[in-house]
């Protein structure tokens, strides 16, 4: 099966390095399915999954709340 690794992963499987961070290799249906499982891969008949950019959430305020009341 062919896949896109969707993340970068160390060492080697069967003395060949793994294929970089989107880019596509073949393997066996059984270890292509679990790495698709395992969310670091994707069938490569896919589109690429583009990144998502972290969504602008404006900053907490810290400190306490005026009630309006002293005391």
């Amino acid at each position: 099966m062919r896949i896109r690794m969707l993340v970068a992963m160390p060492g080697t499987r069967d003395g060949q390095r793994w294929p970089d961070r989107g880019q596509e290799g073949d393997l066996p249906t059984a270890a292509a399915a679990h790495l698709i499982s395992a969310g670091v891969a994707e069938e490569a008949t896919a589109e690429p999954v583009a990144e998502e950019a972290p969504e602008d959430k404006p900053a907490r305020k810290g400190g306490r709340r005026a009630t309006g009341t002293d005391s």
